[in-house]
């Protein structure tokens, strides 16, 4: 039973139980009596032992099951008499001393799901500003298409920005530094990891057998044999491509599924005008989020917060190096394609998880992820109230959007999630505060505002 229940903090709390010892004892007769109806005692039949020698003999792993049993039904009982929900593992307080005839007392610790007072999440007021699909918006996407099926073909001409150039090394000589033998060889076999950032401008206007002079200082991840060495080298055009986007025609609309240039127009105009519609759902359940940790009080529990703290470093790492990868393809499933409206979103503050790429301070940093874990508590503690639940078709059909987008089986996706996180549950919650959310945004005051405002 619970004893008492001490406030360590907010979202920290000590909990007293006691099992009674006629409960212990009780629970060890039966367990005794079980044990002796099928253990064999020499000289005894089946059944016939006396409780004190199989007590002498199994007594003490008899105690070890019994508590096992005990202790974590008790500790449900006290969390349901407590009424608090842990977030972490309880914590013994103290070393279990056990005695026959005793009851037993535990102190244990652990972090809970803090409270939420004063609930309040209907009628939120969101502005809903009017959408169209512009001319430049269409004209936009049409080039993006365009150069994502653009071909490189040989040309005779100055490079220039658009243009894909090869080059072949010509000579090298070390400017600092003792010499190195083979050093053309060693920088040979580099390929591209020589070539400065820079050095698209020194190619520009530069045609086919012509020589590029640069220097580049080398440390130990390029090349250990030039480790500190500055190498002025020399590398020579061998071959220049231009970019040739296809024609805006027929032919180009059919290559990608539709029947003429005019459907390929209309189709285009109605997913870029779906892309729009979702983009402003999600400023508006964005500014819903905003509103409902701005108008409630949540404690943030320590062990979520620097768990939110990781997933955001290690989100800004990942972005970090996208940075780096060319631009992702546009699929022209209206449920991928990005996201045009032109107005800046507020979702990635407030949401679960951030896509910030700006340079954070320790404590911005703590209070963007503090931020992060109210917004994710506030969602559960609404979808709790209102019985949102996640079910296993969901799930599989989130897994099969998701094995479409990245050409993967879904037992391949369920795979993924399983060794990443060891179970669907990361992906299940997902879906549950998507489906909060939405509830949400169906239960808030819409405000019609002029586009711009």
């Amino acid at each position: 039973m619970l004893k008492s229940v001490e406030d360590i903090n907010a979202t920290k709390k000590r909990l007293k139980i006691e099992i009674p010892s006629d409960i212990i004892e009780k629970e060890i007769g039966n367990s005794l009596e079980r044990l002796k109806q099928n253990v064999k005692i020499p000289g005894f039949r089946p059944g016939k032992a006396p409780i004190s020698i199989i007590e002498k003999r199994y007594g003490k792993e008899i105690e070890a099951e019994v508590l096992d049993k005990l202790i974590p039904e008790h500790l449900r009982l006290a969390l349901q008499q407590a009424d608090i929900t842990p977030l972490t593992l309880p914590a013994l307080d103290e070393e279990i001393e056990f005695k026959r005839k005793n009851p037993l007392n535990i102190s244990i610790t652990m972090e809970i799901v803090p409270k939420v007072e004063n609930l309040a999440y209907e009628n939120i007021t969101v502005k809903d500003i009017p959408l169209s699909v512009e001319e430049s918006d269409l004209e936009d996407m049409t080039r993006r298409i365009r150069e994502q099926k653009a071909v490189y073909e040989v040309a005779d001409k100055e490079i220039e920005m658009d243009d894909f150039a090869t080059f072949e090394h010509v000579d090298s000589v070390i400017v600092e530094g003792e010499d190195v033998p083979d050093v053309k060889e060693i920088i040979s076999k580099m390929g591209n990891s020589i070539f400065p950032p820079d050095i698209i401008e020194k190619a520009l206007g530069k045609k086919k057998e012509d020589l590029i002079e640069f220097t580049t200082t080398f440390d130990e991840t390029r090349s250990k044999e030039l480790a500190g060495k500055t190498v002025k080298i020399q590398v020579r055009i061998s071959e220049v491509k231009k970019k040739a986007l296809p024609a805006l025609d027929d032919e180009f609309a059919k290559d990608l599924g539709f029947e003429n240039i005019a459907d390929f127009r209309e189709k285009l105009k109605e997913r870029i005008h779906d892309a729009k519609k979702e983009q402003l759902r999600r400023m508006q359940k964005a500014e819903i989020i905003n509103k409902l940790i701005e108008s409630h009080t949540v404690e943030v529990p320590e062990s979520l917060l620097q768990k939110e703290i990781e997933a955001i470093e290690m989100s800004k790492n990942l972005d970090q190096k996208d940075e780096a990868t060319e631009e992702e393809p546009i699929d022209l499933d209206s449920d991928s394609l990005p996201p045009v409206t032109g107005e800046s979103s507020e979702e990635e503050a407030a949401a679960p998880e951030s896509q910030d790429k700006k340079e954070d301070t320790d404590a911005a940093l703590k209070e963007k992820a503090a931020k992060n874990v109210k917004a994710s508590l506030l969602i559960d503690v609404i979808g709790k109230k209102e019985g949102v639940f996640v079910t296993d078709s969901e799930v599989d059909d989130r897994i099969a959007v998701l094995a479409k987008r990245l050409s993967a089986t879904p037992q391949a996706i369920k795979t993924f999630y399983h060794y990443k996180e060891g179970s669907l549950d990361g992906l299940k919650h997902s879906i549950f505060q998507e489906k909060v959310l939405d509830l949400l945004l169906s239960k808030a005051s819409v405000e019609k505002t002029e586009k711009g405002e």
